[in-house]
């Protein structure tokens, strides 16, 4: 007999989530679908389902609203049959810092960081006592270059980028597979949120589709951090390199001779 396996997509209603849900279920995963719009998540959930035979749920829940986020962590803990988790949900901005709302600034960490982390921290236990179980975080390239969009999104998904590591740092030897995915520009919804929606149109912008599936063959390559832009790998092998010998050179009890006091 075949273990159901059962992903669960949060911003699963459009772009990149609706393309995850697509892919998974023909992988062979059953699925969860959670995001604010009920009638769009219904009307992807039942493509979904009538394309690929799996079974589609949703959860209609605001990641953002503390009593819908507890919801989806209850779900997490609870339904062992989860063996995925992508943690897709969350917007972006392209307004700089000072022109920009600090409530919806606010809100955005509340969403693209706390939901995300705690999300996290729901369904890693359960997969720790079972040995294995997947959790993709999708951040972007604005992680490592945070002067290309708003700077309050570039720290977010900085903490992605970071937190995911982290985890695959503690968990991947209790079985847990965990990647961070990095988009450049994609063609989704994201730019008309952001304000900017005309550039979903730009040739620099990669389709959905394919963004998703370069993520899933660096899922299936094992890699941690997935860069579907990135032309040439080994620019970040080498940064990746440069990180962790900077990283070993850091424990020391005095500050570097450069910043000693020169003597008159």
């Amino acid at each position: 007999m075949t273990v159901k396996e059962v992903a669960l997509v949060t911003g699963a209603s459009s772009g990149i989530g609706a393309i995850y849900a697509d892919r998974l279920a023909r992988r062979g995963h059953d699925l969860i679908l959670v995001a604010r719009n009920t009638e769009k998540l219904n009307e992807v959930a039942l493509r979904v389902s009538e394309e690929t035979g799996r079974s589609v749920e949703v959860l209609t829940a605001d990641l953002s609203d503390h009593d819908d986020l507890f919801t989806v962590e209850r779900v997490l803990r609870e339904n062992a049959a989860i063996t995925m988790l992508v943690n897709n949900a969350g917007f972006g901005g392209v307004t700089p810092l000072l022109g920009s709302d600090v409530d919806r600034m606010e809100l955005m960490i509340d969403l693209n960081v706390t939901a995300l982390m705690r999300l996290s921290y729901a369904v890693a236990p359960g997969f720790v006592a079972r040995g294995e179980g997947t959790i993709i975080n999708i951040s972007s390239i604005a992680a490592i270059g945070p002067e290309i969009l708003n700077g309050v999104y570039g720290g977010t998904k900085a903490f992605v980028l970071a937190f995911t590591q982290s985890l695959h740092h503690e968990l991947a030897p209790k079985g847990l597979r965990v990647q961070a995915v990095l988009p450049g520009g994609t063609a989704t919804d994201f730019w008309e949120i952001a304000g900017f929606g005309a550039y979903a149109d730009s040739p620099k912008v990669m389709r959905g589709g394919a963004m998703v599936d370069a993520a899933l063959t660096g899922l299936d390559q094992g890699e941690i951090v997935t860069i579907p832009p990135l032309q040439n790998g080994d620019l970040w092998t080498a940064f990746e390199d440069m990180r962790l010998r900077i990283s070993g050179e850091l424990a020391h009890a005095e500050p570097a001779p450069r910043y000693l006091a020169v003597a008159n």
